[in-house]
């Protein structure tokens, strides 16, 4: 199986693995300290117990708890499973080791997370993005969908910033399938765990926890709360467990966007006319001067900004169960999530895209890269804005289980509920200010990450602006899951057991999407709002055009950029509309709502199934086993709902899937454990790209339809994995896995066409866009016509390597610390349809195939942490490191856009000052960090970077 990692890559690997392996070799006979057991909740196969008893019997002069104690736990489920899992424990009831249960599970050895708003937010295991990961809370499936972050998820993916973290108990990550678990996941299925009140003491346990939290960017404070109260009989057969977690944070991100880097045409060049006609009209003159500016890409929005985040999390779970025999458990989980958040954008920024034919430009300074990388403009569409989103989601999950020991080799699992999760965005508003015919503005991106802008006319007097355009795009997605599973287990013979099992579930998404935009004027005549002012046509320039409503000090706020790494020169103050003030103006809210065609679109999937596996355990020749092999069987019927020039139209289709799974470990010796799986995975096809309907943009001039007929992606996922538990608490471990895939879908250009061509409507387009305010635009033919089909494939292999090794084997003080490292290696290889830049000046883009890498695969990732923990003081450093990657397609010419690569550093202290009373200090993003994401994969054009700052919480925990 090792064939399957390349030979260059995998002698380095291994190379690196053997060299530390030695160091831990010199060091483990030193270590004799015993690790503390803990048990968790999780669906891990259990294995030989392999020299636990052995381990249990050693002496110890040091009390493991806390954080060394999660640890330990983590270890011990890891240790027993037969299929590769990792884990994050709890370190002590209603007391997780992270404030963010993504920036927990980045900590696994092949989990990389994605943040945004300095929050983690999606994970990506071993390269494979959210949209490949199942979660389920408490044995039942589900989708968390949040509004945070620059829109909604309206995927697959879960959103772990839904839930607080001090509600969860576990974190089980099964990185290879099973038979017996859910199917649907190419990268992983996570198991989030909340109470279990029949595992913990009798009798009362009451914990309640405070924490201030302060962001150095956002200058803010806000609480956050904790409690449970969990209560067990004194016969065990009974226990109720119920937890709150009430949180508030206000955070800002400070930095620059360019909404990506285009091709287009321009008015004038040095002095050079580009078309007979200024401003507008006309035909184009070719030239040295005006080809280079038209072929060369530039910025389509330069601007920087501010974004603030208010968010609120609120969380309660409660759990029942009652064993009236020792044979019989029944189990009662509810949990139920509320995250609010305010987004609010201020923006200074010169509106380039679809306006370059008006624009003059002078001295422009071009790259290596076809960049026009730093320019004079006048006649420039200078524009400030004001955005406001307030959304809300909230998730609630009922569940019931019903454990039974039928005979003494007979049990079964019933297990069913149903979950609910509703994003709603009933505001999603923003204004404008526009100057149309600035002159004088600059731009300089000899510094990608740090462009110095500045304006030339004065951007804070009201009397250089006009109201110019209004917004409103209320939205609404919400997710339900219906479950009922049966699982039955049967001991056949000594160390054989035959697992049977039957699921349906029933997934019901639902996006609705409306919007009330308007541009002030269209083509002369009365204005479009209020009908009060007499408009200019389009192709009037200059300081007599009306194109709004004049700007007045009352419909205006002056803001001032704080450190948004802007260089010396950049303009820091600028007008902005005020939003109560413009929206009451405009009457806004009281406009009739229009459906945005693109975002009303539904998928019902209906799954029914079951599996067959056989467990088994012994010895051969004298080595020990422990395997689990069988088949699981879903049939998928899908209904997808859209619309196709406002008609609905609905298919429906169904599959199946036949995912042979097969997990094998040996124990060579009692810390040495060799892990092999194969197996048939699949996820079904994106929400989005289901559809039958289609969507316009009329601003990047592209017209997308679904194709509900997409194929799931399915693949061949190998594993091979060596770990050595050389000493208590120790782990180190190597692991190589492959994954052929051989269904992907992939997006793909069908022709460049006019608008008309399309057969859509006119009133399918946003009405402030400008092709839906100019139809000369919907003539000409620019527009890209694309839609998603079955791809041929793609391939996906690398290696993990994971060391935890606390410093037991060293005198005094230092016996208290250890640490936590990891490294991730991926290549990947697939082959995707994009449209590359045009070739000559006014022309379409090319389309071409190109090679890349799987959307959301870092080729590098690497994390560690250093802790201390003895009785009374613990203190860890975490460093995270995720390399590059490219997450989609872009547009206008760039092919590809992802992120750069990331440092986040985070810290911990906790202070046990009695057995019933801790204090707490943690520290994240030490270093504010800035997130850097990038339009085209070889140019590397900055799409936006930005910071959020350091946030700081302190505390304190109380258990009784």
């Amino acid at each position: 199986m090792i064939a399957f990692v390349q030979a260059s890559s995998a002698r380095k690997w291994l190379s690196a693995a053997s060299t530390l392996a030695c160091a831990i070799a010199c060091v483990s006979a030193a270590q004799a300290q015993n690790a503390q057991a803990q048990s968790v909740q999780g669906d891990a196969t259990v294995a030989p117990d392999q020299g636990q008893a052995g381990a249990a019997a050693q002496e110890s002069d040091i009390i493991v708890t806390g954080f060394r104690q999660s640890l330990g736990a983590a270890i011990n489920l890891k240790r027993q499973s037969v299929s590769s899992v990792d884990a994050i424990v709890a370190e002590d009831i209603a007391k997780f080791p992270d404030q963010n249960l993504a920036e927990s599970l980045q900590r696994i050895p092949g989990i990389s997370i994605q943040r945004d708003g300095g929050e983690g937010r999606a994970i990506t295991v071993r390269g494979l993005g959210a949209q490949f990961t199942r979660v389920r809370v408490n044995g039942l499936e589900t989708v968390a969908t949040s509004t945070d972050g620059a829109s909604s998820n309206r995927d697959r993916s879960f959103d772990f910033n839904v839930f607080a973290s001090e509600l969860f108990s576990s974190l089980v990550v099964h990185k290879t399938a099973e038979a017996s678990l859910d199917e649907g996941s190419l990268g992983a299925v996570v198991d989030l765990n909340t109470g279990n009140p029949l595992g913990g003491k009798e009798g009362l346990t009451l914990v309640g926890s405070a924490t201030a939290s302060y962001n150095d960017l956002a200058k803010n404070w806000g609480p956050r709360l904790a409690g449970i109260a969990s209560w067990k009989s004194a016969d065990g057969r009974f226990g109720v467990a119920l937890s709150a977690a009430y949180s508030t944070l206000d955070t800002k991100e400070l930095g620059n966007n360019s909404v990506r880097w285009a091709q287009a045409r321009f008015d004038n060049v040095d002095g050079t006319a580009c078309f007979t006609q200024p401003n507008s009209g006309g035909s184009y003159i070719p030239s040295a001067a005006c080809n280079d500016a038209a072929l060369s890409f530039h910025p389509r929005i330069p601007r920087y900004g501010e974004v603030r985040h208010d968010r609120e999390r609120l969380g309660l779970t409660g759990s029942v169960q009652f064993a009236p025999t020792d044979a019989t458990k029944i189990s009662i989980d509810g949990l139920y999530s509320r995250f609010k958040e305010t987004r609010e954008e201020k923006w200074g920024e010169v509106l380039l895209r679809s306006n370059e034919r008006s624009i003059n430009v002078v001295n422009p300074v071009y790259d290596d890269n076809g960049n026009m990388i730093s320019a004079t403009l006048n006649d420039a569409w200078v524009r400030t804005e004001h955005y406001l989103r307030k959304s809300s989601t909230e998730f609630y999950q009922v569940g019931g289980t019903w454990d039974q020991d039928v005979t003494d080799k007979f049990r079964f699992t019933l297990l069913g509920g149903l979950s609910k999760s509703n994003a709603d965005i009933p505001v999603e508003t923003t204004v404008v200010f526009d100057d149309r015919d600035a002159q004088g503005y600059s731009y300089d991106y000899s510094d990608m990450k740090h462009p110095k802008l500045t304006f030339g006319t004065s951007v804070t007097d009201p009397a250089n602006f006009q109201l110019a355009e209004i917004r409103d795009r209320p939205s609404n997605t919400t997710n339900r899951f219906k479950t009922a599973q049966l699982r039955t287990e049967w001991d056949a013979a000594e160390g054989l057991t035959v697992k049977v099992g039957s699921m349906w579930r029933r997934f019901d998404f639902k996006t609705v999407g409306y919007q009330r935009d308007t541009a002030v004027c269209g083509n002369g005549g009365k204005d479009l709002v209020l009908g009060t002012i007499t408009c200019s046509p389009t192709s009037l320039f200059g300081p007599s055009a009306v194109y709004g409503f004049q700007a007045t000090p009352e419909l205006s706020e002056l803001f001032t950029l704080g450190k948004a790494g802007q260089p010396s020169g950049t303009t820091t103050q600028w007008l902005i509309p005020n939003l109560d003030a413009a929206t009451a103006y405009t009457k806004l809210y009281d406009r009739a709502l229009a459906l945005d065609v693109g975002n009303n679109r539904s998928v019902r999937e209906e799954v029914t199934g079951g599996y067959f596996q056989f467990d088994a355990k012994g010895d051969l020749f004298g080595l020990e086993y422990a395997l689990n092999a069988g088949m699981r069987y879903a049939k998928t019927d899908q209904r997808s709902t859209g619309l196709n020039g406002g008609i609905p139209v609905t298919i429906k289709r169904s599959y199946e899937d036949w995912l042979p799974a097969a997990n094998l470990a040996l124990f060579p010796t009692d810390k040495l454990v060799i892990r092999a799986a194969v197996a048939d995975v699949m996820t079904r096809p994106t929400l989005g790209s289901l559809t039958p309907g289609g969507s316009a943009d009329g601003f990047q001039y592209r017209v997308s339809y679904g194709n509900p007929y997409l194929n799931p992606y399915r693949a061949t996922a190998y594993d091979l994995a060596v770990e050595w538990y050389y000493a208590p608490q120790s782990l180190f471990s190597v692991a190589l896995f492959k994954k052929d895939v051989q269904s992907f879908p992939v997006a793909a250009t069908i022709s460049n066409a006019t608008f008309a061509e399309t057969g859509l409507p006119a009133s399918v387009l946003v009405s402030s866009s400008p092709a839906a305010l100019n139809p000369a635009l919907q003539a000409e033919p620019i527009w890209t016509i694309a839609t998603t089909v079955n791809g041929t494939g793609a391939s996906l292999k690398g290696a993990e390597i994971a060391l935890q090794l606390p410093f037991t084997f060293l005198p005094g003080i230092f016996k208290h610390f250890g640490i936590l490292a990891n490294a991730t290696f991926i290549d990947s290889n697939a082959t995707y349809n994009v449209s590359g830049p045009a070739v000559v000046p006014g022309g379409g883009l090319v389309n071409v195939a190109r090679e890349n890498t799987l959307f959301g695969v870092s080729k590098r990732a690497y994390n560690g942490t250093l802790y201390y923990d003895d009785n009374r003081f613990s203190a860890r450093v975490s460093a995270s490191y995720r390399g590059p990657y490219s997450d989609q397609n872009s547009g206008t010419g760039n092919v590809f856009e992802g992120y750069n690569s990331t440092v986040n550093v985070d810290a911990s202290v906790r202070y046990k000052a009695t057995d019933w009373l801790e204090f707490t200090l943690d520290g994240i993003n030490l270093t504010d960090e800035y997130r850097g994401r990038y339009t085209d994969l070889d140019a590397n054009r900055n799409y936006e970077y930005n910071h959020f700052g350091r946030t700081f919480q302190f505390g304190a925990r109380v258990k009784m």
